[in-house]
């Protein structure tokens, strides 16, 4: 599933592509994905001028000079097409909405699985609607810092990964950058997150924006289905240092190898991958399972 990285990458296309157009046509070409499209899509979004773009954790939000907000969440499959006027390309088959501004500029929505979802809502209300309202602060803002990680996880007795990608915690994280930040704070991932110093709090605070502002200026990570709007894959799969690298020597280990290698363990039904001789656990520090 595309993380903070991606979307905001996406979020950045369209942003280039489409600010300040008007949306002349609007084809909806099924009902909904994941949750049906919002009534009478295709007729608040016709004749709308873009006034802006914002993301909020893994969600894309186009503002329009209707008073209404439309937001995107790309699922696990989904991708932006964008396509400069007079290029746009057939139809793909699971392209489910698409527009065209008045200058020809076309954007498409294309989504195999259809797990993402489109909705629409004042603008003025994006902070109260339902997928928005108990998101944690944003990762690289000013709310995102050791003090408020501190309060967040205090009391928490899962792992320390788990946490970071529990949406309330701070928005945006998931598998890929939970386990890269992790390794570059020298914290295992199965310490209990309730268990964390101050000092380590700090350090993976630092980790978190380091990793993510270096992603987003690689364009991402291109896993299954992602890609940039124009079409181009993101490269900071490239820069993974413990990410689908098991049985690979660390690249921050002496020789590479000193550590036996990078180790895979599952956590909640998803793949961890950190270095054994980098992120040790403590003597006596609390692990957890989840």
């Amino acid at each position: 599933m595309p993380e903070l990285p991606e979307v905001e990458t996406v979020m950045r296309g369209m942003r280039l592509h489409l600010d300040g157009r008007t949306i002349a046509r609007v084809t909806v070409r099924r009902e909904g994905m994941r949750t049906p499209f919002p009534p009478d899509l295709a007729r608040r979004l016709e004749g709308a001028r873009i006034r802006g773009f914002a993301r909020r954790g893994k969600y894309i939000l186009m503002r329009l000079d209707t008073g209404e907000s439309m937001l995107l969440h790309l699922g696990m499959s989904g991708r932006v097409l964008l396509s400069l006027p007079g290029k746009a390309p057939a139809p793909d088959r699971h392209e489910h909405l698409s527009f065209e501004t008045t200058d020809g500029t076309h954007f498409g929505l294309i989504d195999p699985r259809r797990f993402g979802t489109v909705d629409m809502m004042p603008t003025a209300d994006e902070g109260t609607h339902r997928l928005l309202a108990r998101l944690g602060p944003e990762p690289l803002g000013n709310g995102f810092s050791q003090a408020w990680l501190h309060q967040a996880i205090a009391r928490r007795k899962t792992s320390i990964k788990a946490a970071l990608m529990d949406q309330s915690v701070v928005a945006g994280i998931g598998n890929i950058y939970a386990s890269e930040a992790l390794f570059r704070a020298g914290i295992h991932p199965a310490r209990m997150a309730c268990g964390l110093d101050a000092p380590e709090e700090a350090r993976l605070v630092e980790a978190i924006r380091a990793v993510l502002e270096e992603a987003i200026a690689a364009g991402g990570s291109s896993l299954r289905d992602y890609a940039q709007p124009d079409g181009e894959l993101g490269y900071f799969q490239h820069a993974w240092r413990v990410y689908g690298r098991a049985g690979q020597g660390c690249p921050d280990c002496p020789g590479g190898k000193v550590c036996g290698g990078v180790v895979r363990i599952e956590q909640a039904g998803r793949s961890t991958f950190f270095c054994p001789r980098r992120q040790v656990l403590p003597v006596g520090a609390p692990i957890a399972a989840g």
